[in-house]
C-alpha cells in the first residue's frame, strides 16, 4: 500500500512539473511544424471572408492562454479581439508563459458561434472576475483554429 502511494505521488509530482516548462523559442508543441509558408493573422482573416476554411499556416502574438492548464489560447487581432485556439484532438497543451510569445500555427480556421456556456468557461479559464464573467449574455460568431502544431519564434 505504501509503494502505491509513493508511486501515485510521484506520478502527480511529475505531472505537474510538466505543465510549468516555459515556452522557449524553437520549440513545437504538437506536430513538427516550420515558419516556412506562415502567412500574418490578418491575412487569413480575409481569406474567410469569402472563403468556409483555411488550412495551412498562420504567425501571430499570443495574448491570452488558459491559466488552467493550457489548453487554449487566443492570437491578437487588429480589431483588439483574439482568435481562439484550440488543439487539434486535444493532445497537447502551452506553456502559460506563453503570452507575449510570436508563434506559427499550422491547422484548420474557420468561423464559428461560441455559445454563452463556452464563452463563460474560456473567461473563468482565463482567470475573468465573476463580474466579467456575468457580463457575458450573446453568443459570439468568431474565428476558431485549431492547431495540429505551435512553433514558438521568440
Amino acid at each position: 500500500m505504501k509503494f502505491l502511494f509513493v508511486s501515485l505521488l510521484a506520478l502527480i509530482s511529475f505531472g505537474s512539473f510538466a505543465q510549468i516548462k516555459p515556452a522557449v523559442k524553437g520549440v513545437t508543441y504538437g506536430a513538427k511544424t516550420t515558419a516556412a509558408g506562415a502567412i500574418e493573422v490578418n491575412l487569413m482573416e480575409e481569406k474567410l471572408v469569402t472563403a468556409e476554411k483555411f488550412a495551412g499556416k498562420v504567425k501571430g502574438t499570443v495574448i491570452s492562454v488558459c491559466e488552467k492548464k493550457g489548453c487554449w489560447m487566443k492570437l491578437a487581432q487588429a480589431d483588439g479581439e483574439g482568435i481562439m485556439i484550440r488543439f487539434k484532438d486535444y493532445k497537447f497543451f502551452m506553456p502559460k508563459d506563453i503570452i507575449g510569445k510570436d508563434v506559427v500555427l499550422d491547422g484548420v480556421a474557420e468561423k464559428t458561434t461560441t455559445s454563452v456556456e463556452m464563452l463563460k468557461h474560456y473567461a473563468e479559464d482565463a482567470g475573468k472576475t465573476k463580474e466579467e464573467i456575468a457580463k457575458i449574455t450573446a453568443p459570439k460568431t468568431e474565428i476558431e483554429f485549431i492547431a495540429k502544431g505551435v512553433l514558438v519564434l521568440n
